[in-house]
């Protein structure tokens, strides 16, 4: 009950649902009340507020001290004597499931990149097992499983696979993490803005997670001008990363931490083989 609570007001206050809000509050006053000022005022600032935050100049300046901890993606130093990771795990993040269509496609937002990003540092890590986490929602797969099909349609093999499906946020799949690899050492992927809050929650559970992260969205390389200058829904939606992170990390830090939790073994860890369905 808390989840979905926190899921549906997290929703409600993201930038876009925020500002329309507002702005009908603000049409409220403008045809039903005598408040005429105080309405033509709320409107003009909403409307203000999303045009600023539709532009990428606005948008990615808010969003770079986000990344900026955790911008570069991993690249192993060639000096370094330890031998490779022992799993490369994946945190999940948006998705469907519709066996029709391509399997990539069923991964949207943060998730594909985090996978893509995931496959090759599989690949710089012989002997590596991929860990997808993930629930499953309203989807007959879990974000897990999607993912983990995406691998596997993309040259990992099965039998490197594991989906973790009970975790349905960040500090729940650090701690069914914990109870799979204990003290292994594992490179953890997510976005490089959610990066800083899920090293927190994995450090909680005693774990040193080495940052792989992925999905750098604040550009800081040339754009031409009316890409800059233009209000986009693409640059909106980096507007709302940041928002979203805010909101994460002010919960992260008055929330209870759950790490005097001794570990278990996880009874939601399995292999995924794309060409059955998995329970």
């Amino acid at each position: 009950m808390l989840f979905l609570f926190k899921k549906y007001l997290g929703a409600m206050v993201m930038p876009l649902p925020l500002i329309l809000l507002i702005s009908l509050v603000a049409l409220f006053l403008l045809w039903f009340t005598r408040w005429q000022k105080t309405g033509k005022t709320v409107l003009t600032f909403s409307w203000l507020a999303l045009v600023l935050l539709s532009l990428q100049p606005v948008a990615d300046k808010l969003l770079l001290p986000l990344e900026s901890v955790y911008a570069k993606a991993y690249q192993p130093d060639p000096s370094d004597i330890n031998p490779p990771v022992d799993y490369i795990v994946v945190l999940g993040g948006g998705f469907t499931y519709n066996p029709n269509w391509a399997p990539s496609s069923n991964l949207f937002n943060n998730s594909l990149p985090r996978v893509t990003e995931g496959i090759r540092l599989y690949r710089l890590n012989p002997g590596a097992k991929m860990v997808f986490t993930g629930g499953q929602g309203e989807n007959a797969k879990s974000s897990a499983e999607v993912a983990a099909i995406v691998a596997q349609s993309l040259g990992v093999p099965a039998e490197d696979t594991i989906a973790l499906t009970k975790p349905m946020d960040t500090e729940q799949e650090a701690n069914e993490v914990e109870k799979l690899i204990g003290k292994h050492s594992f490179i953890l992927v997510t976005s490089a803005n959610h990066m800083q809050r899920a090293i927190t929650f994995f450090k909680q559970r005693g774990l040193n997670p080495i940052p792989g992260p992925a999905n750098q969205l604040a550009i800081t390389s040339s754009l031409h001008p009316w890409e800059k200058y233009l209000p986009s829904a693409y640059f909106l939606s980096h507007s709302e990363r940041v928002w979203y992170e805010t909101l994460g990390t002010i919960w992260q830090r008055i929330k209870p931490s759950k790490s005097s939790e001794p570990p278990q073994t996880s009874e939601h860890a399995q292999p995924v083989n794309d060409r059955q369905t998995t329970p």
